[in-house]
């Protein structure tokens, strides 16, 4: 479903603040995998996800998504294949438009837009049904401006809308971090019930490594642009984080030093 080939990624290359970002990531996603994705600040892992969106073009290798070639296609021409929710719940939503708005915009993700009455009572029908489900009495809220929300109902609302348009993949940067824990627990349950009624192909990055052990089937540790450790299966279950930290050490004999990694054990 996602394939990287030899994908490598310098930032400000040529100049003495050359910084590899990415070096040579050859990494494949199954359809309706999810992969979660750890790593010290600086890893690589934000710009992992900007290369499979579309956001940053590498610099060498090949990306594709559901056997189509999309290395060379920009954000907006991969936005029919890739859903996105960001760390700030502010990010994925405009607040000044109201729920149904930023629904009836996410709808048409990767579609071409013209003039037309945004919202009408099918469409309004349609998001409470897939508002209900969440238990936030957003489908009672259609006409409230996004701005009103609090900060779990509004990331709960950038997930909804990142998956509206049942894309083939998910990408998901740190989208429970800027949450309180009762918010960002039923987040995580709330991807986990959208990537499999879907089959969503999702790569979620993560500062909380015991969530990166738990969420998924798979777990990737990324460090100085290349891939660590990767584990599933047997290799996973099981595991604790003390022992994914020392799996780590012997992989690249160095200690993991990232504080906010560590105090997430």
């Amino acid at each position: 479903m996602i394939e990287l080939r030899g994908i490598s990624v310098t930032f400000n290359p040529g100049t003495v603040n050359a910084v590899r970002a990415l070096r040579e990531i050859d990494l494949r996603l199954d359809e309706g995998e999810l992969v979660t994705v750890v790593g010290s600040n600086g890893a690589g892992k934000s710009t992992l996800l900007n290369v499979v969106a579309g956001v940053r073009l590498p610099d060498a290798g090949r990306v594709s998504i559901a056997g189509r070639d999309v290395t060379r296609e920009p954000e907006h021409r991969r936005a029919a294949l890739v859903g996105r929710v960001f760390q700030n719940p502010l990010d994925g939503t405009a607040a000044t438009m109201r729920v149904e708005e930023n629904l009836a915009v996410a709808l048409r993700r990767g579609q071409r837009r013209g003039f037309a009455r945004g919202v009408g009572e099918d469409r309004r029908r349609l998001f409470r049904a897939a508002l209900e489900p969440l238990g936030m009495g957003l489908e009672q809220r259609l006409a409230a401006p996004v701005g009103l929300l609090s900060g779990g109902q509004r990331q709960a609302l950038t997930l909804l809308m990142a998956t509206l348009a049942q894309p083939r993949v998910l990408l998901l940067d740190e989208h429970t971090a800027a949450l309180d824990p009762a918010a960002a627990a039923e987040i995580e349950a709330l991807t986990i019930r959208l990537q499999a009624e879907q089959g969503l192909t999702t790569l979620m990055v993560t500062h909380n490594m015991q969530q990166a052990l738990r969420v998924g089937s798979r777990t990737l540790m990324l460090h100085q642009g290349e891939i660590a450790l990767d584990l599933s299966g047997e290799e996973r279950r099981g595991i604790t984080v003390d022992v994914l930290v020392r799996r780590f050490q012997q992989a690249r004999h160095q200690e993991l030093v990232d504080d906010e990694l560590l105090l997430t054990r």
